[in-house]
């Protein structure tokens, strides 16, 4: 009863235009900046800042290259050059890697999962003045690792990783620290749920209780759908107390990249989600902790499959966009776009990456030149784009 009240308290009627349909609007290709495209198969961008400098530098795997690197941002005068890399690890089939620190000596490293033949979980981390990579035995040739964060769960010994995977004993789970995180034989692993094939996994605090949820996408099996589950809190989870199911939208559809935010503007957290074929269904928060779905279907002859979904504000109008990613895109006129929101109206679906690149990846928005607005890192892993960013125009 107390969970209910929360969100009935956090949540009221959500509202969104009439109309959801989307059209096309006329526009132009943004300016791309190549980051790095010296390796092959880049896959995801995450953000952390590894130098301490307090410019969020880009972690990424590059899954057929098989190495991790780190890109340390230049800040706005040198961001349209070549960025300083590090190649932190060399490891096969990396799908997934973030910054965290583990160790708690206030230096960030960099945990990587794998797929593949090679199905592992990593850690890299400076020792002596160099890049060291050792596996978590506990997730070691056990199932392809598709998702990484890193919390704390317990309330002890620091950060845990929440991790989820696909395909062969997929499940969402969490790897719980030891007193020493170096112990790497000494971390174990909790299942939470069983999963076909996990594309997000955001922590988020979706009850108000104080401790972090966990929300995620499942693009696989009968549990298909965007999903949160219920974390029991510190003492619960140092008994391994099952968390609690409950779901969000897409049910049945095959849900690719999601990601959080105020899409209406009611001051309420909604999840937006890829569905193939060439959808993004929105889920908004409602009165009572419910959600109502909408599903923005774009223009299938010029774009891809589905791939990913970002919330941003691209124009500076205060009104929250949508960016959207596509893989499977060859032969077609796009394989990035955004989709401006209008009051009352429909979306209106704009050219940005233009005709080149076959598969991309989730996104991330900076202001990387310093003009004011968010500008977009994302990676193509089959046309070998590698690691870029988009300018944006809008001033």
């Amino acid at each position: 009863m107390r969970r209910i009240l929360i969100l009935a308290a956090l949540c009221t009627t959500a509202s969104l235009r009439a109309n959801d349909t989307v059209i096309l609007a006329p526009g132009t290709s943004w300016a791309r900046h190549t980051i790095d495209n010296t390796s092959r198969g880049a896959d995801g961008v995450k953000l952390g800042d590894l130098n301490k400098d307090g410019l969020p530098d880009i972690v990424t795997g590059w899954e057929e290259g098989g190495v991790v690197r780190v890109y340390l941002n230049p800040g706005a005068a040198k961001a349209l050059e070549p960025w300083e890399q590090l190649t932190v690890g060399a490891v096969k089939d990396v799908e997934e890697a973030i910054f965290t620190d583990l160790d708690g000596d206030g230096e960030l490293e960099v945990v990587s999962g794998t797929e593949g033949k090679t199905c592992t979980l990593y850690w890299h981390r400076l020792v002596d003045g160099a890049w060291t990579t050792e596996a978590f035995p506990a997730a070691t040739n056990t199932q392809m690792w598709m998702q990484v964060a890193a919390l704390d769960l317990d309330g002890q010994h620091g950060p845990d990783l929440l991790v989820a995977s696909k395909n062969k004993g997929a499940a969402v789970s969490w790897l719980q620290a030891p007193q020493k995180a170096d112990d790497l034989q000494a971390w174990t692993l909790h299942k939470l749920r069983d999963a076909g094939w996990v594309m997000s996994l955001t922590p988020q605090d979706m009850d108000g209780d104080g401790d972090v949820d966990a929300v995620f996408s499942d693009r696989k099996g009968e549990c298909a759908g965007v999903f949160w589950l219920e974390n029991p809190g510190a003492a619960g989870n140092r008994k391994y107390a099952a968390w609690t199911e409950h779901a969000i939208g897409g049910l049945g559809k095959q849900v690719m990249f999601a990601d959080l935010g105020d899409v209406n503007g009611d001051g309420l957290m909604d999840v937006a989600v890829a569905a193939k074929p060439v959808d993004i269904v929105l889920c908004l928060c409602k009165s009572g902790g419910g959600w109502e779905e909408h599903v923005l279907k774009l223009d299938g002859a010029n774009l891809g499959d589905a791939k990913a979904v970002k919330i941003a504000d691209l124009n500076g109008d205060k009104l929250p966009d949508l960016l959207f990613t596509c893989e499977n895109a060859k032969g077609k006129l796009e394989g990035i776009v955004w989709l401006e929101q209008q009051r009352g109206g429909p979306w209106k679906q704009h050219t940005l990456g233009g005709p080149e690149g076959l598969k991309y990846d989730l996104m991330q928005t900076l202001d990387l030149d310093g003009d004011g607005d968010l500008d977009v890192i994302t990676c193509e892993e089959r046309d070998q784009l590698g690691v870029f960013w988009y300018e944006n125009p809008h001033k």
